[in-house]
């Protein structure tokens, strides 16, 4: 294990499977209520937010802070 991951508890874990889990536990309103961004509130899709998340760094930090807030 390189020393960069080590202490990084999202090591191993896909974008995908941060956002389905986010999902299964909030539902697409409870997330949107949490981080306010469009993917997650006008036809939300795994697939579209995966998209948006990729390309938009600040809004996959919060992503990925609600996700280690939650769940961590």
């Amino acid at each position: 294990m390189s020393s960069e991951q080590q202490n990084n508890p999202l090591h191993g874990l896909t974008l995908e499977a941060i956002v389905v889990r986010l999902v299964d536990h909030y539902g697409w309103p409870g997330l949107a209520s949490r981080v306010n961004i469009n993917c997650f509130k006008s036809d939300p899709s795994v697939k579209s937010s995966l998209k948006f998340l990729r390309r938009t760094p600040w809004a996959r930090e919060q992503v990925e802070n609600l996700y280690l807030a939650t769940f961590g």
